[in-house]
């Protein structure tokens, strides 16, 4: 392997990410770098924080404890969180947002993680009840019972900001598969707490188990080997109209055979059965005319119509270009599930895409082209874009920290 350009850039520059308390933010915190300077993000404070625990020596709990307590100081009375945090959004002027969607469900995987790397669930114990509170509010206002799984509530900051299974859709049309494995991890850490806290979660045990076996029924794809979004845009059932009482429909849902990175989520989260994964890996992944590109993976299948490389921002381009994250994360899945040669060749791409970046620019960005590897906007972006860091280490045969 190379010199470690990557390590030796993220030394200098972490310090960064760091931001002492300010505003409503009374606590010190985590951001992205680059535009995103002085905002705490949901999956973005919870990722960066993995990718410096891989490297930074000294005592940097403060500012990862002080992404959760932001983010549970600012809950309403309802259980929401939101996605980001400014200086300015008070708890007072949150209360009024209207309806849509809220941090995503890593708020309990973050705090999982930081109780294992300390060994210290203590300082979560206040705060417990808010993480129930914060899962109750997706299951009171984000669950489809007839399919059990989850929703978003419309395509506001969805993370996969223009995903075209969720971009531009009606509100609660979309149960998406990024959605429901995250779902899924998250009631796994927020059991773990639990257990260590001694509270009984068995009813969350329960519908984690439960929610793994919806995503499998309903989000698989038999015909093309794939995990998709599925719609729930469907009419009601009318039991008094004549015209469809002769057949009404038998299904919940209906599959959205969109090629989208987020697919490969359920080999991340474990959902995925083996015989699943071998076909998602061998006739998806690999495809290099779908997923599989020079640099990684194409967020979005090249033989999709909307597929387009761009430079955009509210939203992020998510319909091809290559992210550090869903590289990582499909990365994961591999490794998780025994495909250590696509692991290993998935993560030296990603490695020279970012060590190529620094070279001829001196920073890493955002999201780039999958062909070329050229930069595609925001120079400063730190980010997720460090678990490259993990990813090398995994690559030298070194430990390597784990999200929760």
């Amino acid at each position: 392997m190379s010199e470690n350009i990557i390590l030796n850039y993220a030394l200098k520059n972490y310090k960064k990410m760091f931001r002492e308390p300010a505003g409503s933010l009374e606590y010190k915190f985590i951001v992205p770098g680059s535009v995103y300077n002085n905002t705490l993000w949901d999956w973005d404070s919870w990722l960066t924080n993995i990718a410096l625990s891989q490297f930074v020596t000294e005592d940097i709990k403060e500012y990862e404890i002080g992404c959760i307590l932001n983010s549970l100081n600012i809950m309403d009375s309802k259980g929401r969180v939101p996605i980001y945090q400014d200086t300015w959004l008070t708890k007072e002027n949150y209360e009024k947002w209207g309806e849509t969607n809220i941090h995503k469900p890593c708020l309990a995987q973050h705090a999982a993680f930081i109780v294992k790397k300390y060994n210290d669930v203590e300082w979560i114990r206040p705060h417990f009840s808010q993480l129930q509170k914060f899962i109750e509010y997706y299951n009171d206002h984000c669950f489809h019972e007839p399919t059990g799984l989850y929703f978003w509530i419309n395509d506001a900051a969805i993370g996969v900001d223009n995903d075209p299974s969720t971009y531009y859709r009606p509100y609660r049309s979309s149960a998406s598969i990024y959605l429901n494995c995250f779902m899924y991890k998250e009631l796994l850490a927020f059991c773990y707490i639990g257990e260590l806290l001694d509270i009984d979660v068995s009813k969350y045990k329960k519908q984690a188990e439960e929610l793994c076996q919806a995503i499998r029924t309903h989000c698989y794809d038999e015909k093309d080997g794939m995990y998709y979004s599925v719609d729930l845009n469907l009419l009601p059932i009318n039991p008094e109209q004549k015209l469809h009482s002769g057949a009404p429909r038998h299904w919940d849902c209906i599959i959205q055979r969109i090629g989208c990175w987020s697919g490969f989520l359920a080999l991340w989260s474990g959902i995925a059965t083996p015989e699943q994964a071998e076909r998602m890996v061998k006739e998806n992944l690999m495809d290099s005319n779908a997923f599989w590109a020079p640099f990684g993976v194409r967020s979005l299948s090249k033989y999709e119509k909307m597929y387009c490389i761009k430079a955009s921002g509210n939203p992020s381009c998510w319909l091809g270009p290559i992210w550090g994250i869903s590289n990582y994360m499909v990365f994961k899945g591999l490794v998780k599930y025994g495909f250590l040669d696509e692991a290993k060749e998935l993560g030296e791409k990603t490695v020279k895409l970012l060590e190529n970046d620094i070279t001829a620019s001196g920073e890493l960005h955002e999201y780039y082209d999958p062909e070329s590897g050229a930069p595609i906007m925001n120079p400063g972006f730190q980010n997720w874009n460090l678990l490259s860091i993990n990813i090398k280490a995994w690559l030298n045969g070194e430990s390597v920290v784990e999200e929760f």
